[in-house]
C-alpha cells in the first residue's frame, strides 16, 4: 500500500471517529434537553392546575391529584376554568394558524429531507396544549413534550452537521425522550422511536433511542421525582381473567378502530379560521357545564383511570363517563384544539373494560375491576394509536404491574390487533 493510500485511510478513520463522537455528543445533549423541556412543561402544567382550581397552592407536586382539586372546586370555578380554556384554545390556535409558520408534525419532520421543525410556532403550539390541558381540556398532554423534544433533537442535529439519516434519528429520539421524561417511562419512549416514528429496531436506531430516553428520565427526576404514574393495588391473575382477556380482544379492537376513525375525522374537519374561536368557546363551555355533575370529565383522564385501577368506578358511572369522554375528546378536536390521545385512550379502554368485566363477573366472578381496567387500557391504546409494543410497555411502566399480567394483556392485545386489521381490510382508508 502506498503512502498516499495509508494517509487517506488514516484520515478516513479519524473522520469516522469524529463523526461517531459528534453523534454520541448529540445523543447526550438531546437527552438532557428533552429531559429539561419535559420537566419544565410538566411543572408548568401543575402550576396552572393548582392556580385554576385552587388546590395544593404550596406544592408544585402536591399530595392532591387533579381530580381531587376539581372535586373540591366550586361548580362556578369549574365552569369559569373551562370558559378560560375555550378562550385560550380558540384565540391561541387561531393566532398560530393565522400568523405563524405552517406547523410540522413529528412524523412529517422525520420523513422530510430536511428533518427540522419551526421553532417559535412549535413552542407556541406545545404551550397551548399544556395550558388547555391544565385548565381542563379532555385531550392528552403527551404531544407537547414530544414536539419540543423533537425540536431540540432536530436543532442539535443541524448544529452538529449530522447526516440527514442521523438527523432524522436524533429528531425522533428527542420526541421519544420528551415522552419518557414526562411519564418516567424510558423503555416506552425508546419504543415510540423504534416502533412508531422510525419503524426500525436496528442498532443505529436502538442505541440513541434508549440512551436519550434514559438520560431524559434521569434529568426529569430533578423536578418530578422518580414516581409511578398510577398506583396499582396488588392484583393477582386468575383463570377467569385470562379467559376474559382471550375472548374480549375483538371488542377492544373494533372499539379502538372506530375511535381512531372518529378522532381522525374530527381533526380533519376542524376549522382553521376565526370560527375556531366560537367553536372552542362553545365546546369547552359545554364541557364545563357537564363538569358540574361529572367533575371526573375534566382533564386528560388520569383521574378516572386511577379510580378504575382502584376498583372505585361502578358500572353506571363507567357507562356515563365513557360516553362523555368520547364525546368531549372528539368535540374538542372538531373545535380545533390540539392535544394527545394517549391518556384519553387508556381511560376509555379502562372504562369499557369495567363495563364488559362487570358482565363477565356475573358468569365467572371474583376478578377485580382494576385487573379488567388494566387489560382493557392496554388493548384499546394498542389499537387506537397503532403502537402495540409501545402500548404494552407504557402500561407496565405506568403501573409497575407484576410480570404475570403480561399473559392477559398480550391475549387481549393480540385479539384487538387481529380485529383491527380485519376492519382495515374490510374498510380500507377509513383511518
Amino acid at each position: 500500500m502506498s503512502d498516499d493510500a495509508i494517509s487517506t485511510a488514516s484520515a478516513r478513520g479519524v473522520d469516522d471517529r469524529a463523526r461517531l463522537l459528534m453523534l454520541a455528543a448529540s445523543t447526550v445533549v438531546t437527552g438532557v434537553g428533552a429531559g429539561l423541556a419535559g420537566m419544565s412543561l410538566a411543572l408548568l402544567l401543575h402550576v396552572i392546575q393548582h392556580l385554576a382550581y385552587g388546590y395544593s397552592l404550596g406544592w408544585l407536586i402536591g399530595p392532591e391529584s387533579f381530580l381531587d382539586g376539581v372535586r373540591t372546586a366550586s361548580p362556578l370555578r369549574r365552569v369559569a376554568a373551562l370558559d378560560v380554556c375555550g378562550a385560550v384554545a380558540g384565540i391561541g390556535w387561531w393566532a398560530v394558524y393565522r400568523f405563524g409558520r405552517p406547523l410540522v408534525s413529528v412524523r412529517d419532520a422525520v420523513a422530510a429531507a430536511d428533518p427540522r421543525m419551526p421553532g417559535a410556532v412549535t413552542v407556541a403550539h406545545a404551550l397551548l396544549q399544556i395550558i388547555t390541558v391544565a385548565l381542563g381540556s379532555p385531550l392528552g398532554r403527551e404531544v407537547a413534550p414530544r414536539e419540543v423534544g423533537a425540536l431540540i433533537g432536530g436543532w442539535i442535529a443541524h448544529t452538529a452537521q449530522l447526516s440527514a439519516e442521523q438527523a432524522r434519528t436524533m429528531l425522533a429520539c428527542g420526541a421519544g425522550a420528551g415522552l419518557a421524561a414526562v411519564y418516567n417511562a424510558p423503555l416506552g419512549g425508546a419504543l415510540l422511536v423504534m416502533e412508531v416514528l422510525l419503524r426500525s429496531f436496528a442498532i443505529p436506531v436502538a442505541i440513541p433511542a434508549l440512551a436519550t430516553s434514559v438520560i431524559a428520565v434521569i434529568v426529569a427526576w430533578i423536578g418530578l421525582g422518580n414516581d409511578v404514574q398510577y398506583a396499582l393495588p396488588h392484583l393477582g391473575i386468575s383463570p377467569s381473567l385470562i379467559m376474559w382477556s382471550a375472548l374480549i380482544g375483538p371488542a377492544f379492537g373494533w372499539a379502538g378502530w372506530r375511535y381512531a376513525r372518529l378522532t381522525n375525522s374530527a381533526r380533519k374537519r376542524a376549522p382553521r379560521d376565526r370560527w375556531m374561536v366560537l367553536w372552542c368557546l362553545a365546546v369547552f363551555s359545554g364541557i364545563g357545564l357537564l363538569a358540574i355533575r361529572f367533575p371526573a370529565l375534566l382533564g386528560n383522564g388520569k383521574g378516572p383511570l386511577q379510580l378504575g385501577l382502584d376498583g372505585d368506578v361502578g358500572v353506571e358511572l363507567a357507562i356515563v363517563l365513557l360516553g362523555l369522554k368520547v364525546l368531549a375528546t372528539t368535540a374538542s378536536l372538531r373545535a380545533g384544539a390540539a392535544g394527545g390521545l394517549m391518556t384519553p385512550g387508556l381511560t376509555i379502554g379502562a372504562l369499557l373494560a369495567i363495563i364488559l368485566g362487570t358482565g363477565w363477573n356475573q358468569l365467572w366472578p371474583l376478578v377485580p375491576m382494576g385487573a379488567f381496567a388494566m387489560v382493557g387500557a392496554a388493548a384499546f391504546l394498542a389499537v387506537s394509536l397503532r403502537m402495540p409494543l409501545t402500548a404494552v410497555v407504557l402500561v407496565f411502566e405506568f403501573t409497575r404491574a407484576d410480570q404475570d399480567f403480561l399473559v392477559p394483556v398480550l391475549f387481549a392485545v393480540c385479539g384487538a390487533l387481529a380485529t383491527s386489521w380485519l376492519c382495515e381490510k374490510r374498510f380500507p382508508g377509513a383511518t
